[in-house]
Formats: C-alpha cells, structure tokens, sequence
C-alpha cells in the first residue's frame, strides 16, 4: 500500500504535459507513460498540474486514481488540443465554494460587478458606467478583435481574422492553428486551478452555457499576456511543427510570468467584487462522520 499522498499546491507545480501514442500505467509506485518499443517514461504526476492525454494514448485504472490523489487534471483532447473529450475531475471539491459561486452567477446586481471587474483587469480601466453584461460582452468582443491585429502587426504576421473548424483541423491557417494550440495550453492549466480551488468550470458569468464558461472566464483574463504573443511569435518564425513549438512556448511563459500562482488569488479577487459574503453551512447540517486531514496543496485539493 502506498502512503497517504499530500497534494503539492498548485503554484508549485510544472503547468502541463502532454503524452500521445503512450501506455499510462502505474509501475513500482511510479507514474509511467510506456512507447510501443517499451519505452519507460517517469512522469512526477504529483507535480505537474494537468496531463494532456491525446489520440494514441490509454490509461490505466491505477493512474488515473493516482492522479486523483494526487490532485492532478487529467484532460482527454484531441489532435493539438483542439479539441477537448473529457476532464479526470470534473466539478469543484468544495460545496461551500461552489455554492458562493453559484450564488453570485444568480445574481444579477452581483454578476454584473463580478463582469465589470473582469472588464477592468482584463483591460487596465473601468468600463462604461450603465451597461449591461450583453453590452460590455459586445464592447470586449470589439477591443479583443483589435487587440488581434495589433499584436499581428508587432510579429509581421498576415492576419485574417479567427477562424478555425474544430472538425477540420487542417483547413485552418497556420497562425490559427497556433492560436488555438496555445490556448488550449492555457485552458488546460487555468481549468486545474479552477478544479483545485473548488469552483465548477461549468458556472460562468460573461461565457455561459458551455462545460469550461469559467475556465473561459478566467483565461481571458491571461490571455494576451501570455499565450496570444506567444502564438504570433511561433507562428512569424515558420509553419514546421507549430503545435510542438507552441506548447513549449506557453510553458516557458506560464514559468516566466508565474501564472499557476496568479490563478487562484485572481479568481477570488473576482469573485469578491460582487459583494456577497461565502454562504455559512446551515444549522441543522451533519459534519462528516471521517473528517478528511487538512493538506499542504490547495484549499480543493482533494486528500
């Protein structure tokens, strides 16, 4: 039997790694990604904080447990993570902190602080005052579209607009292809964080409807300082193998500007400015009969 696992906590962590054409499985207590030629690779799933699985890849029982206690996300995607099939861990380990969540999204005075305060981090100043999310959704779509082109024009990239075909992933241009490699970088890592600090990916409040409209919510909020640079840049150097050099990128970015330890204290920032105080458990409720051991990793970490 192995010991008890204690979850490193997310600011500490490597942001992802991906694994395709692999057999996952846990060998001697390790995490081990084995080739067709036998192969073994280690990988310190405890310190890493989300594992892109992609097509070619099977995974065990025992790992995908492993990386549970371990409080890993583990993503299934598709091809250059265009795509993305399922989550390891899905919803908050936290009730108290999903139902504060939830509250806020319900409210409309809150969601709309909860909006304007995205609004003004995202572009370093308030929003017009007297507007409803609709319009500030429409205002942001507007600025992100001019944002795009500036960026290009830094790099000499020759930008058409953002159009890709997830079902088609070839018919798309090569700084498309980029762009969404790298975003699916940063959704994978801000998901985890999002998942480790106990809140649903599902309950957004400027993205809604969609399975990751927080984690969209979120990212954004990171997006063009990180990822969007990275993309044109990669993409102004040549078309050979994007994705692989994209994901490299976007990992000496996230290290560089220490984005796994800015995600959380963002999204409490955020999620402060609505003005509703966390919902106390109700009187009458029945605590756990084995309460579960405090741990060093984040405040969802499960233990």
């Amino acid at each position: 039997m192995l010991p008890p696992l204690k979850p490193i906590a997310i600011k500490e962590r490597i942001s992802l790694a991906y694994v395709e054409h692999s057999r996952i499985d846990v060998l001697d207590g390790a995490f081990v990604a084995m080739s067709e030629d036998g192969t073994r690779t280690h990988i310190p799933v405890g310190s890493v904080a989300c594992l892109m699985l992609e097509p070619g890849t099977r995974i065990s029982h025992r790992a995908v447990a492993l990386a549970a206690r371990a409080g890993t996300l583990i993503v299934w995607i598709g091809e250059a993570g265009v795509r993305l099939y399922a989550a390891g861990q899905p919803g908050g380990a936290r009730s108290d902190r999903l139902l504060y969540q939830a509250r806020l999204a319900l409210d409309d005075d809150a969601r709309l602080k909860v909006v304007r305060h995205m609004y003004q981090l995202r572009f370093g100043e308030p929003p017009p005052a007297r507007r409803s999310v609709e319009q500030l959704r429409g205002i942001e779509g507007v600025r992100v579209r001019e944002m795009y082109k500036r960026i290009a024009r830094r790099y000499g990239v020759d930008w058409k607009g953002r159009k890709y075909d997830p079902e088609d992933w070839g018919s798309s241009d090569h700084v498309n292809r980029c762009l969404s490699a790298a975003t699916a970088c940063l959704y994978g890592v801000t998901e985890a964080a999002v998942l480790a600090a106990g809140y649903a990916p599902a309950v957004g409040f400027i993205h809604t409807g969609k399975p990751l409209s927080f984690v969209y919510d979120i990212a954004d909020l990171f997006k063009f300082e990180t990822v969007v640079p990275v993309a044109f840049r990669i993409a102004a150097q040549g078309r050979e193998d994007v994705e692989r050099r994209v994901r490299l990128a976007c990992r000496d970015v996230f290290r560089e500007t220490k984005l796994l330890a800015r995600i959380i204290p963002t999204i409490e920032e955020v999620l402060s400015a609505g003005g509703l105080e966390p919902p106390k458990p109700p009187e009458e409720a029945v605590l756990p009969a084995i309460p579960i051991p405090d741990g060093p990793g984040d405040v969802g970490h499960r233990c």
